[in-house]
């Protein structure tokens, strides 16, 4: 008989050792964030010389990246860039795009999509203010989490072991002489924002430039993305920022329900 996989595809005719392998370690990334080398042994019964040939492979094509400090196995860019492919199959931009063309109509400013890819933010999609001082469009770039809006909101829907395996080390690298450059201090600042529900980016990406950001709730209450919207320091008013919130909250709502559908 045919063996199957547990998802109930039948095995190939002729199968691969070597591929089989070097894709069953990548099957693991989705539910271990980290790995080390006698870990992949173990999963797939083989010698370290073996595990190691077959992560090395991995690491030489991106799907895999090894920290040079802990020596533990993530994934890489590769890996991420086809994650962030399969979200843009969804056409998350085209869903969130009359949202994001209503933000800006009502804030003025301009206004962001983005989503998380390990410790840095993906911007997806954006629409500029037509003020003359304005943020400009962030579309395809990628920033720390840390140092933006849209980061810490989707950071803070992580549980806080995952905020720790994102950031190993106690120092983070600065951006602006405003961003945070310690851990201890984005796991207190994330906490805040759980409590009141949106993100602060006061000056920590660019100098004088702040947003506020929300997080899009997926499936089991994690990230799918975030929106924010984005001024020049010297226009976010508290009062400005409060009205902000409220039009991000209802956006990533109704967006979070057409998402789920």
């Amino acid at each position: 008989m045919q063996k199957k996989s547990p998802e109930g595809r039948a095995e190939p005719q002729y199968p691969i050792e070597s591929v089989d392998r070097a894709l069953r370690l990548l099957l693991i990334f989705r539910d271990k964030r980290e790995m080390r080398l006698t870990d992949a042994r173990a999963a797939l019964g083989v010698g370290q010389s073996t595990a190691h040939r077959l992560m090395a492979m991995l690491v030489y094509h991106g799907f895999v990246e090894q920290d040079p400090v802990t020596r533990l196995y993530r994934a890489g860019p590769a890996l991420m860039e086809i994650g962030l492919a399969a979200v843009s199959r969804m056409d998350i931009r085209g869903l969130a795009r009359p949202f994001l063309e209503s933000l800006r109509a009502e804030s003025g400013e301009t206004v962001h999509l983005g989503v998380l890819e390990g410790s840095n933010v993906r911007f997806l999609d954006g629409m500029e203010s037509e003020l003359a001082l304005r943020v400009t469009n962030r579309t395809g770039r990628l920033l720390p989490a840390h140092a933006t809006s849209l980061g810490k909101a989707m950071l803070a829907r992580l549980p806080g072991d995952e905020v720790r395996a994102l950031y190993p080390a106690e120092t983070l690298p600065p951006v602006t002489t405003a961003t945070m450059t310690h851990r201890s201090d984005l796991l207190a600042e994330l906490e805040r924002v759980r409590e009141r529900g949106y993100a602060i980016n006061a000056g920590e990406s660019e100098e004088g430039i702040g947003s506020v950001g929300v997080a899009l709730v997926g499936p089991g209450g994690r990230p799918a993305g975030g929106l924010s919207v984005g001024a020049p320091l010297s226009r976010l008013t508290d009062e400005k920022r409060d009205r902000y919130v409220r039009l991000l909250v209802d956006a990533c709502e109704k967006l979070s329900a057409l998402m789920s559908r």
